[in-house]
């Protein structure tokens, strides 16, 4: 399977759909799901320190026979490590426990009131040393970008948000566009919670498809990346299947009116 490539604004190219790994509650599952991914044809893992599941992502990585070259690995840093100082040895301690020499993507992962100015300085240096090949930020909206735009000598390469229907802001998504920073979705899937909605099961149907794979097939119709989690491997499997299809221009209207400020994370906005 053939998934596709977009370009970064610093030239990068990523896959447009990959794996999501937050998983606090299947740690012992994480490396097989990495493996099993893999094998299927995934290349882009999304881990993040706060998952406490980095080890299991790297084993997961070497033992899959996989070459470096082809995967792209993101982390990120979390809210308790932000600062200059710390940021560098949070990525440190990442890169260890995923026992890799570079990483494909590092992240902000909230945008915490204070250090964000200093974090973003320190991935800034990341980047200059080459320890990774792009810098972004998570949960950024347009106020936290403009701010971050006052002091950045780099544009942030990905904005990683949570992305579904059920909290689709058009608005968040024209603006990092306007300033070519490539939108990732997180939680297309939204656990699971929608898979009852009668517009969701009414288009799906008409395509021959799950709600799960409408949902990823509608971010990617918007031009995200997306990361659905699974550490089922007939899930992952089906998350791919995605394809052979396209949302047509009424139904993705129809399902982008299907906003209810339905989050699994916290609102960047409270922040």
């Amino acid at each position: 399977m053939n998934i596709p490539f977009v370009t970064l604004n610093n030239g990068i190219s990523m896959p447009q759909l990959g794996l999501g790994l937050y998983a606090p509650k299947q740690q012992n599952e994480v490396k097989q799901s990495v493996l099993d991914a893999l094998d299927l044809g995934i290349r882009l893992i999304d881990s993040a320190a706060i998952y406490g599941n980095e080890k299991e992502v790297g084993q997961g990585i070497i033992e899959s026979g996989v070459s470096r070259g082809e995967l792209f690995v993101t982390s990120k840093v979390w809210m308790d490590d932000m600062g200059y100082d710390t940021t560098l040895r949070a990525f440190e301690k990442s890169l260890n426990d995923l026992g890799l020499e570079y990483l494909d993507l590092y992240l902000i992962h909230w945008p915490k009131d204070s250090y964000r100015k200093e974090t973003w300085k320190a991935l800034e240096t990341l980047y200059e040393q080459k320890l990774c090949r792009s810098i972004g930020v998570s949960n950024y909206y347009q106020n936290h970008l403009e701010e971050l735009f006052l002091h950045a000598n780099i544009c942030p390469a990905v904005n990683q948000f949570e992305l579904s229907p059920f909290c689709y802001m058009p608005e968040e998504l024209a603006f990092n566009q306007q300033h070519d920073i490539q939108v990732e979705g997180y939680a297309p899937l939204v656990r699971g919670w929608k898979k009852d909605n009668l517009v969701l099961n009414e288009i799906a149907a008409h395509y021959g498809k799950n709600t799960y794979q409408l949902l990823v097939r509608w971010n990617l119709e918007l031009g995200a990346v997306t990361i659905p989690k699974s550490v089922k491997r007939a899930r992952i499997q089906e998350n791919m299947d995605v394809f052979d299809f396209r949302i047509s221009a009424e139904d993705m209207r129809r399902l982008s009116q299907l906003f209810d400020n339905t989050r699994v994370a916290w609102d960047p906005r409270d922040f």
